[in-house]
């Protein structure tokens, strides 16, 4: 199966702008919204949740707003650097070069990020506190843990990741990052495991480079 290509569009305005109610619009009239709706492992994790993403860069961030409508709500995780998949979990994982190192950057739905820089899963490069606090995250679930809870609900969580966390200082129009969106709630009451670009493995397994879609920074 051919990894899918996401063109993600120029708006260097987006740095100038800090309130997230005018990043997500000008994200909404930039790109198109993608569905992460390939539920890999369905006979063990049959519940999708209705969860889009727009994304696009200035040339010095990749901004990214995913929307969510879901069931259940859950945020037990509310320091950096825990387990956040646990929770209402969306994440994107990044990789430069195909076949070499790549970077998971995963955030529960009041803003929390769990990420480090992999050569291989077992052995990660925890982020630094400096470099964890320059991604910013706007949850509109606020930023209070709170235990799972049933109902209907929408939710959003715009996050801006520094590309120089890469090791891109300038993103030449064309560049080719490789990469994958995910949605996930590994304790919740309806567990799912869901991406943008399919996954072929027996069990969840976000930790798959080779399969990364395609990314072209415009």
């Amino acid at each position: 199966m051919e990894p899918k290509t996401l063109i993600v569009p120029r708006v260097e305005l987006l740095d100038n702008l800090t309130a997230a109610d005018e990043i997500s619009q000008i994200l909404d009239t930039s790109a198109p919204l993608q569905a992460i709706s390939c539920c890999n492992w369905e006979k063990q994790f049959p519940y999708r949740p209705l969860t889009g993403f727009v994304a696009a860069h200035s040339g010095k961030n990749l901004y990214v707003d995913f929307l969510m409508r879901c069931n259940y709500l859950r945020a037990v995780n509310y320091a950096d650097q825990s387990p956040v998949s646990e929770d209402s979990c969306v994440e994107v994982f990044l990789q430069c070069n195909e076949g070499g190192d790549y970077w998971n950057f995963e955030f529960n739905c009041i803003g929390a990020v769990n990420a480090s820089h992999r050569i291989h899963r077992p052995e990660p490069t925890r982020l630094t506190s400096e470099e964890l606090a320059s991604i910013r995250r706007f949850p509109t679930c606020g930023t209070k843990p709170f235990c799972e809870v049933e109902g209907l609900f929408t939710w959003n969580l715009l996050v801006v990741i520094p590309l120089k966390l890469l090791g891109i200082d300038t993103v030449e129009p064309g560049t080719i990052l490789r990469g994958n969106f995910y949605k996930c709630a590994s304790a919740a009451s309806q567990p799912h495991f869901l991406s943008w670009n399919p996954i072929d493995t027996p069990a969840p397994d976000f930790h798959r480079p080779e399969f990364f879609g395609n990314l072209i920074l415009q």
